[in-house]
């Protein structure tokens, strides 16, 4: 069995002449806007103007040139948290802006922020009902709850509840556009750099946007897409290099949404290096998921397993031919990595990410056990080996290991899998299996999640996936709780850590994004790395 090809062409030549050729920008006009946003945050001395400015700087893509102004700004307003809330009294818009802003920054904010908006019964005041933009705002503060913050779970569903009716009347047409895109995704969980692509053009629909923050955004998006585009280009002639789409045709040739992940993770135009190393592991790691699941013997699997788990090429004389192209790429390029961090820091990862590897392939064999004999495991045994062979510590150990920060103690520490990793790859593999179950089913795959709970309760399709979708919340609300100064991870990895599930639910919102890529993926993918905004 095999899967269908790309939508996108993956030939040199395409890769080559297909994009858009856009002129760099201006670099003196940039420092100019530049200049012009970093005085316009310390002009602000109203607080919700404050606010509305951090948030549409970084809804435009642009805070990352403002890092240390925003954070100022906001230890301002957290150091005079009291003073705040009473200028800001009853403006809920405000108030859930604060809250958002505050928590995603980091800053210990307590739900109690919101005890106003409740009436004497302990719900939300029915007079929040008409308050379209207060809605929006305390919906989407409401998906950076923590584990136990009953106020804010209640604001989820009362929001949710109030925003749909409100899109059965009348709003004015922007306001239908924000609720209707709300409703669809929380910000909270979207991929960012396509939550700029969709803020840039709706805001060049509202007069109400800054000019000058309007046009930064638009000269920044097309300088970094044209960055994205050479990186493509440049990672497409290692793969062609590798040859492992021509020697290994029953596996998925996925240049491109390789790369279009790591966007997703990391999308600042600086992290083109980490970008770079996870494409290429991005692409090992859909051979190795093809070859376990579709193509290989169980024999042929368990030496695969021991050669990776050995990490010796003389194992290589005991497997198929095409396994041994599969062991070799994966063998060298995971040295040519570890050998770039040797040179830089004097660090060996190798047993970092050779653990990292090996522990993915038995993972997959695991579940090729279970598949060939028949046996469905309950939910909580399938996610505790499906959480590692979606790769998602895989992922975050290769992006800890070639960290700026990295060292041997912090590796240590890292090597463990944190909780917070953990719980990003349980959103990854749940995404995953609720867009793709029904697809690998069909292949001959193992049980999913949802297959596990149906089998282990009883219950109906339809209630397991309810079931998936309540626990995606769960670990969204305990990485949440993560998300503060205190953690011991650097700014980037914490990030990257929160962006893997963010880009899960990107990829599989619809379906199977990566193994069946459409035209929904297809245009975000031509948006974010092909087609430039027009100036």
């Amino acid at each position: 069995m095999q899967y269908v090809s790309s939508s996108f062409i993956y030939s040199s030549h395409w890769l080559l002449t297909s994009f858009h050729q856009v002129e760099e920008d201006n670099p003196t006009r940039m420092d100019k806007l530049t200049e012009d946003v970093k005085q316009l945050i310390y002009m602000k001395k109203g607080i919700e103007d404050q606010l509305q400015l951090i948030d549409h700087l970084r809804q435009l893509g642009v805070a990352y040139h403002f890092k240390e102004d925003i954070k100022d700004a906001l230890w301002t307003i957290y150091g005079s948290m009291e003073e705040v809330r009473m200028v800001l009294k009853d403006n809920l818009h405000a108030t859930g802006l604060m809250f958002r802003l505050l928590r995603e920054h980091g800053f210990a904010v307590s739900e109690g922020v919101f005890n106003r908006f409740i009436d004497e019964k302990g719900n939300l005041k029915a007079s929040l009902r008409h308050q379209t933009e207060g809605l929006v705002s305390l919906y989407e503060a409401s998906h950076l709850a923590k584990e136990g913050e009953h106020v804010l779970e209640e604001a989820t569903n009362f929001t949710t509840k109030q925003l749909k009716s409100l899109m059965e009347g009348s709003l004015e047409p922007h306001l239908r556009e924000h609720v209707a895109h709300a409703l669809e995704l929380p910000l909270n969980w979207r991929m960012p750099r396509l939550q700029t692509r969709w803020f840039i053009e709706a805001s060049q629909r509202e007069a109400k946007m800054n000019p000058v923050l309007l046009e930064l955004a638009k000269l920044d998006f097309n300088r970094v897409q044209i960055i994205y585009q050479r990186e493509l280009r440049e990672v497409s002639r290692w793969w062609n290099n590798l040859g492992l789409a021509q020697r290994l045709p029953f596996s998925r040739d996925r240049l491109v949404e390789n790369y279009f992940w790591t966007v997703g993770w990391v999308f600042e135009p600086q992290f083109g290096r980490c970008r770079e190393l996870h494409t290429k592991a991005n692409c090992l790691i859909v051979t190795l998921d093809d070859v376990y699941d579709i193509y290989g013997t169980m024999d042929e699997l368990e030496l695969f397993t021991d050669a990776v788990d050995r990490w010796d090429v003389n194992a290589m004389d005991k497997l198929p031919e095409y396994m041994r192209i599969c062991f070799l790429a994966l063998f060298n390029t995971t040295n040519d990595i570890a050998y770039s961090v040797l040179k830089e820091k004097g660090l060996d990862i190798i047993p970092h990410l050779k653990k990292a590897w090996a522990d993915v392939c038995k993972a997959h064999m695991v579940e090729a056990r279970w598949y060939h004999q028949g046996y469905t495991p309950n939910l909580e045994e399938y996610l505790e080996n499906a959480l590692v062979s979606v790769s998602g510590p895989l992922i975050l150990t290769l992006a800890y290991c070639t960290s700026n920060d990295v060292s041997q103690e912090t590796l240590e520490d890292f090597h463990s899998c944190p909780e917070i990793a953990r719980r990003s790859s349980m959103i990854l593999r749940l995404c995953d299996d609720l867009g793709t179950s029904k697809d690998e089913l069909e292949r001959g795959d193992v049980a999913k999640s949802i297959q596990c709970y149906m089998h282990e309760s009883g219950l109906s399709e339809y209630a397991a996936r309810y079931h998936i979708r309540r626990l995606i919340r769960e670990n969204w609300r305990a990485i949440n709780g993560d998300r503060s100064f205190t953690s011991r991870f650097e700014e980037n990895i914490k990030m990257m850590i929160i962006n893997v599930p963010r880009m899960a639910q990107c990829m599989y919102q619809y379906g199977d994004g990566h193994g069946k890529p459409g035209q929904v993926i297809e245009d975000r993918i031509r948006s974010l790395i092909i087609e430039p905004i027009l100036l």
